[in-house]
């Protein structure tokens, strides 16, 4: 008998790793966290555009921006972070990819949005670096094989 390399039952002999349920639940934390996040860039953006008084300018800071123009980014990076989070619920490495990549911008965003509300900028910032460190750790660990 001849044995063909190509028809080797050698993977299957192999046993089925399961993903851990925490590992799934902290993908799922991310996702969920995702579209949170990418609501409220979106909030803040609406704000802005109904009422670009809100927010206080400070005179001495590095980047002067026009709140007008940063409310639609916050508005339209927003939804974008939003449909990135419920595009990580399918596990596909183009969602995790674009979940990281969306993550990344929103902390850059919170960044420069940060001489208006320093707090809360800080808290977003804090949320997306938790979302990539899920996603690049536990991400294709919520796809069932």
């Amino acid at each position: 008998m001849v044995h063909d390399s190509r028809t080797s039952t050698a993977d299957s002999d192999r046993p089925v790793q399961q993903p851990s349920a925490g590992a799934v639940g902290v993908t799922v934390v991310a996702g969920m966290l995702m579209i949170m996040t990418g609501a409220f860039h979106a909030f803040q953006g609406i704000v802005a555009l109904l009422n670009d008084t809100f927010y206080i300018v400070l005179p001495e800071y590095v980047l002067q921006l026009d709140i007008t123009t940063w409310g639609w980014v916050h508005l339209i990076l927003g939804v974008l972070v939003v449909l990135a989070g419920a595009a990580l619920f399918q596990g596909a490495v183009w969602a995790r990819t674009v979940a990281v990549i969306m993550a990344c911008v929103s902390v850059i965003l919170s960044f420069v949005w940060m001489p208006f509300y320093p707090l809360w900028s800080l808290t977003i910032i804090a949320l997306d670096i938790f979302i990539i460190w899920a996603v690049t750790l536990h991400g294709r660990d919520i796809v069932a094989d």
